[in-house]
């Protein structure tokens, strides 16, 4: 009896790793459920500044969103001083 327990116990570990490796089928592609944060059109002013608001995710802000954000910030201080 003890067998057939553990050999069950193999089957049953088995059958999760080969369903973790995906070989009985791909997950569907990660969909994102975070809003996108509204940004203006034009050059920045202070007041979007101000206006600007990140999603939260589960280690902080998303990191894509405040990247692109302080790229913009770059350019438009760029504008300023050229």
């Amino acid at each position: 009896m003890e067998w057939f327990i553990a050999l069950i116990a193999v089957v049953v570990i088995g059958f999760a790793a080969v369903a973790a490796s995906g070989r009985l089928g791909e997950f569907k592609p990660v969909q994102t459920d975070r809003p996108e944060p509204a940004w203006p059109d034009g050059p920045l002013t202070a007041a979007d500044i101000d206006g600007l608001g990140f999603a939260v995710v589960p280690r902080g802000y998303a990191m894509d969103q405040v990247d692109e954000f302080m790229d913009r910030v770059k350019e438009r201080l760029a504008e300023l001083e050229g």
